[in-house]
């Protein structure tokens, strides 16, 4: 079950788009072969720029990158398009493309889209939150999905079985405990308390798995009242109330997202299928497991993330920065 949090990225979006800032120069016009711009935010580097100096090998149409920190990434789009400055071709965090749609910032691709041939084998959520007003304005670019990581050698460590990760919110606070029990500085869990985008990354499949949501379906406000919302705070409540978490989760802002289950005194972290390369390239000593984030009695869920592909309303290269899309 997958969902997206469009409303809760709204306003921040919003407001983007209605700053004004000094054009930046754009590539002009070149006789035949173009070069085109492709802006892209840090968290994709390396994807970028291995597709891009493979296009450039192959192709006389050139592609320049520009990396941008992924905090300011929707701030510099939204001033260079008002601006008239906008590149040729963007990937950009799937949840922000249905504001940029509905603020007129992109160009609509969708018959361009439809007539490819694997159009229908591309990532529905991708392609559902690109779509506005029955119009598409973007295609799948990177996916990413959350998971559930846990450490086997301390799972091992604390008697339990090392190749079994939790299906449900009691194992996981059970299975916390006794990690948490084996002491100097181990802890059954962890989470970033700081980060809304973290925990809406790996808290709210929790409530999708328990058959609850955290918006309405037509995403206009919000579901306080859902049960199921109530109980998984309240896990997370007990969790922390019972030390389970370490004390600094609290204050993190997301720059121990990931770091606190690399120390290997993590036994169980909410995360990123990117993690798993992580883990494989950097800490290949750690033995680890991966699972879908559990339902309070069962069920499983993941937040479907990554980045789309899009052309920014003032593209010069239309055409050609589909050619490279497709």
């Amino acid at each position: 079950m997958t969902r997206s949090l469009k409303l809760l990225t709204l306003f921040i979006v919003v407001l983007a788009l209605t700053l004004t800032t000094v054009a930046i120069p754009a590539t002009s016009h070149a006789q035949g072969a173009v070069t085109m711009s492709f802006w892209s935010r840090d968290s994709d580097e390396a994807l970028v720029r291995g597709l891009v100096k493979a296009w450039n090998a192959s192709h006389p149409n050139q592609i320049e990158v520009t990396i941008i920190p992924a905090a300011d990434f929707v701030t510099k789009i939204g001033t260079a398009v008002a601006g008239g400055a906008a590149p040729d071709i963007m990937a950009i965090d799937l949840i922000y493309v249905p504001v940029f749609a509905a603020a007129d910032q992109l160009t609509e691709i969708t018959d361009m889209a439809k007539a490819l041939p694997y159009f229908d084998k591309l990532s529905p959520s991708h392609v559902r939150l690109a779509t506005y007003k029955d119009k598409l304005y973007g295609l799948p670019f990177s996916a990413e999905g959350s998971v559930l990581m846990w450490n086997k050698g301390l799972f091992k460590q604390a008697g339990l079985d090392p190749e079994k990760g939790p299906t449900t919110w009691d194992e996981i606070y059970n299975d916390a405990k006794k990690i948490t029990a084996l002491g100097n500085g181990i802890y059954g869990y962890y989470f970033s308390g700081a980060c809304a985008g973290c925990n809406a990354f790996t808290f709210a499949p929790l409530i999708w798995a328990s058959g609850g949501d955290i918006l309405s379906k037509d995403y206009s406000q919000p579901t306080l009242t859902d049960p199921n919302v109530k109980a998984a705070l309240e896990f997370y409540h007990k969790l922390w109330a019972e030390k389970l978490i370490p004390e600094g989760a609290k204050v993190d802002t997301g720059n121990d997202f990931f770091n606190a289950f690399e120390t290997g005194k993590v036994g169980m972290i909410g995360t990123g299928a990117f993690a798993q390369a992580t883990m494989k390239a950097s800490h290949p000593e750690i033995d680890f497991g991966v699972t879908y984030l559990p339902g309070q009695n069962g069920g499983k869920s993941s937040f479907a993330g990554g980045d789309s592909i899009a052309i920014p309303k003032g593209s010069k290269y239309v055409k050609e920065a589909f050619e490279f899309i497709q």
